[in-house]
C-alpha cells in the first residue's frame, strides 16, 4: 500500500518572490518614465529653485518686522514660477529629446553610408550597383 505525503509549505521563498515583484514593479515604472516629462520636471525645479533663492536672499536683507510678509512673498513667487515655467520648461525638454533622436539617426544612417562606401570600395560589384543608381537619380 502507497501513501503520499501533502505538505502545506511553499515552494518558493517568500524574500525572494518579494524581491522579484519590487523588480517587476520598477521595470514597469522605469518603462513609463517619459523622458521628455522628467526632463521638463528637472527644468521645472531647476527653475524654481533659482527663483526662490534669489527671493530669499531678497528676504535676508528685510528687517525682522516684515519677515512674515516676506515668506508669503517667496512662497507666492515659488508657486507662480511653479505655474508660469511648467510649459516652457516641457516644451524645452521636447525640443532637447527630439533634437537628439534625430542627432542618433543622423549618426546611424553616417555610419552605414560609411560602412557601405568601405564595402564599396572592396568589391567592384558594389560600386557598380552605386553608380548606376547615381546616374538613375541625376536624370
Amino acid at each position: 500500500m502507497t501513501s503520499f505525503a501533502s505538505t502545506p509549505y511553499s515552494t518558493q521563498h517568500q524574500g525572494v518572490a518579494r524581491a522579484e515583484n519590487a523588480a517587476h514593479s520598477l521595470h514597469r515604472l522605469v518603462a513609463r518614465f517619459e523622458g521628455a516629462r522628467g526632463a521638463a520636471s528637472l527644468g521645472l525645479a531647476a527653475g524654481v529653485s533659482a527663483v526662490v533663492v534669489v527671493a530669499n536672499q531678497v528676504i535676508d536683507t528685510w528687517t525682522e518686522g516684515h519677515l512674515l510678509a516676506a515668506w508669503m512673498v517667496l512662497w507666492v513667487l515659488a508657486f507662480a514660477s511653479l505655474a508660469l515655467l511648467t510649459l516652457p520648461a516641457r516644451r524645452l525638454s521636447r525640443a532637447l529629446s527630439r533634437a537628439s533622436r534625430h542627432g542618433a539617426e543622423r549618426r546611424r544612417l553616417a555610419a552605414a553610408d560609411a560602412q557601405m562606401w568601405d564595402l564599396a570600395l572592396k568589391d567592384a560589384r558594389v560600386m557598380a550597383d552605386i553608380s548606376r543608381a547615381m546616374d538613375r537619380a541625376s536624370r
